[in-house]
């Protein structure tokens, strides 16, 4: 508009926002526009949205939410890849928290798995928000909450590991910095699987996603997303897996007891079929195996210092075990699996050695 403002005659301008939450723009879609500027004598202020209902509302009025008394907080029919962990996660995350729980979702798989309404996968408020702003929201509707005096209300961002390790990171830093009273669940599936497999902080050494294909597949170690959270002295943070749902609980449970006590943290690894490359009938066997590799241990820290394992394996078995049925470690040759091997034992020497320190 302001480009063609100068020009001797000017052109009518017809704004329309079309595409919003991932609907499709075909022909059908740009003919129909077509036709109605051609009724049209006087374009509006204001851009036209279309595929979206009427959002002005003048007669809304704030009301304190109730709760459902009594009804699934997750419906069937979720919009996830077979085997998707994150949608798993969701159905068991809200077991636990119960129907007074408001949440904030940002740009991630989860966008699209629960859905918008009146088809939505969730049956408590959900807030859909910016990529890099999970936490920033959560920390709005706990504030808002506590100005309305609705104080027992939990307060939950869920958000992918894209969103948590690197796009959100600055928002959730400054939650955790804060003290805001919220809990902050990271499902990480290791890459921004949502818009097409490219790596994330969160992909781990050596494998290859679209951004770093096999012939030249990542070579930086996945960030301690754990230990940078500890480094912010929170309440509470915990690594948690699909395959171990009694030990996830029992974190969800302390998680919710630190109500109050600011944000608390939790890591939850959540394997991606077409991301990982497996089959979707065993997504859960390879979260397992993940943990008895040692890949992705499982513990909790307190205050950011106090380590406590919660699962040691009986038998740890080998990262070659893990690694090479997926297609995205393939192309690991021997050497690349040692090398992986010993990050593993290093890392898993270190957390040991602080849980000791913990019981000094």
């Amino acid at each position: 508009r302001n480009a063609l403002y100068h020009l001797p005659i000017r052109p009518l301008i017809y704004s329309y926002v079309v595409g919003i939450g991932g609907r499709d723009v075909g022909p059908e879609v740009i003919l129909d526009l077509y036709q109605q500027v051609l009724t049209e004598t006087t374009p509006k202020v204001e851009s036209t949205w279309i595929g979206l209902r009427e959002l002005r509302r003048p007669d809304l009025e704030i009301q304190k939410y109730e709760p459902p008394q009594s009804c699934e907080l997750v419906n069937a029919g979720g919009r996830g890849c077979p085997g998707c962990g994150a949608a798993w996660g969701l159905d068991k995350v809200l077991q636990v928290m119960g129907a007074n729980t408001m949440m904030a979702i940002p740009a991630c798989c989860s966008t699209i798995i629960t859905g918008d309404s009146p088809t939505r996968m969730l049956n408590v408020p959900v807030y859909h928000c910016g990529f890099a702003t999970a936490a920033a929201t959560a920390t709005g509707i706990s504030r808002a909450l506590y100005s309305l005096k609705q104080t027992s209300t939990t307060v939950l961002a869920w958000a992918g590991d894209g969103g948590t390790f690197d796009i959100g990171i600055q928002a959730l830093s400054g939650a955790a910095e804060r003290g805001e009273d919220i809990i902050y669940i990271c499902y990480d599936n290791e890459a921004y699987m949502n818009t097409g497999i490219q790596r994330s902080g969160a992909t781990p050494f050596g494998s290859a996603t679209t951004t770093t294909p096999a012939h030249g597949p990542k070579s930086q170690a996945k960030k301690d997303i754990m230990a940078i959270m500890a480094g912010h002295n929170i309440s509470y943070c915990a690594s948690a897996s699909a395959a171990f749902p009694m030990d996830f609980f029992a974190k969800l449970e302390r998680a919710k007891s630190f109500q109050g006590k600011g944000l608390r943290f939790i890591h939850f690894y959540s394997p991606c079929p077409p991301g990982h490359k497996i089959e979707s009938q065993k997504a859960i066997e390879f979260a397992r195996l993940a943990v008895l590799s040692q890949v992705f241990p499982l513990y909790e820290i307190y205050d950011g210092s106090d380590y406590r394992i919660t699962y040691e394996p009986e038998q740890v078995i080998p990262v070659s075990e893990y690694l090479l049925p997926q297609g995205r470690f393939k192309h690991l040759d021997e050497n690349a699996i040692q090398q992986i091997q010993s990050m593993v034992q290093k890392r898993m020497e270190r957390l040991r050695h602080l849980a000791e320190l913990a019981k000094v």
